[in-house]
């Protein structure tokens, strides 16, 4: 038994905790001991976050609040999500929870965590809805649902689709609709199948996907983090990490609309190669790539003719 596990049983099973009260400065304590145990840089910092992040409060709450007491079920849930840290899950999965622009979703090992980079995929795809409100989009691979919840509750969509091939991703993505309002609620559906296929006879003004796009032989290259925890069926694209992306290319002319948008995050290395793939079809138009935050490429964009 390692040190972590031991100090995971001890708190689990020690006198008076499962009735006794806790306050916050010493749940802090006991949550530091545990991340210190399992080799977690800064176990102060990260026990503060946990505690933030299961009470979705600022940082500094737990600086303020450290006399508060503490629920029994909050204890354990810090106390799960700190053993869940020290056994080396990323923070998102240990605390069960990711933000995502104005949402707080649920995610965990069934679904990849959300990355900012995804959060201006949103924004790129309600500028180019600016003006055209009502219509479909259609979220291809939608995981956890972020781009589709996002996209029901800041945009002006009749209807949102979300589809992913894993039908454990939309368990995920229907029990993050649920925190919305009824209203947005009524505009989403989350279908379970491989790419476009959950959406046959449907007319979509954006499809929009950010697909799986590591190369198989990547896989040794990726962090620890990422590589040993994250779904593989929502990471890697093939030989050459183009499979996913081609066939949304090829498939999405199928499901938009005439004018119609194909919006696409990538990485760097493969922007170009998803120009290449756009253009090879007469179909797509006003095909560009957009830049991240860091200045690469990683926005791929095509509108589908007007006229076929």
């Amino acid at each position: 038994m390692t040190d972590h596990d031991r100090l995971a049983a001890h708190f689990a099973a020690g006198p008076g905790h499962a009735e006794g009260s806790t306050t916050v400065a010493g749940l802090l304590g006991e949550l530091a001991m545990l991340l210190d145990a399992g080799g977690i840089p800064d176990p102060g910092r990260e026990a503060r976050d946990i505690i933030a992040a299961l009470r979705d409060a600022p940082r500094f709450w737990t600086t303020v609040n450290g006399h508060t007491v503490m629920s029994g079920a909050e204890r354990e849930q810090a106390r799960a999500a700190a053993v869940r840290r020290a056994r080396g899950a990323p923070f998102a999965y240990a605390v069960r929870s990711a933000a995502f622009r104005r949402l707080t979703l649920a995610v965990d090992e069934r679904v990849l965590i959300p990355r900012p980079e995804t959060e201006m995929l949103v924004d790129i795809v309600l500028e180019l809805m600016k003006g055209r409100p009502g219509g479909m989009a259609i979220d291809v691979g939608t995981g956890s649902g972020a781009i589709a919840l996002a996209l029901a509750v800041e945009g002006a969509f009749d209807r949102v689709l979300g589809g992913d091939i894993s039908a454990d991703a939309i368990d995920v993505a229907r029990e993050n609709a649920l925190r919305l309002s009824p209203a947005a609620q009524a505009r989403l559906e989350f279908r379970c199948g491989s790419a476009f296929a959950p959406f046959h006879g449907e007319r979509a003004a954006v499809v929009v996907s950010n697909p799986p796009y590591i190369a198989d032989g990547e896989a040794t290259a990726l962090p620890p983090g990422i590589r040993d925890w994250e779904p593989a069926v929502a990471l890697f694209g093939g030989p050459d990490g183009m499979t996913t992306i081609r066939h949304i290319i090829r498939d999405a002319r199928i499901v938009l609309e005439p004018g119609g948008w194909l919006a696409l995050e990538v990485d760097s290395r493969r922007a170009s190669w998803a120009v290449e793939a756009l253009s090879a079809y007469d179909c797509y138009v006003e095909i560009s790539v957009r830049f991240d935050l860091t200045g690469r490429e990683r926005f791929v964009l095509a509108r589908l003719r007007e006229t076929k």
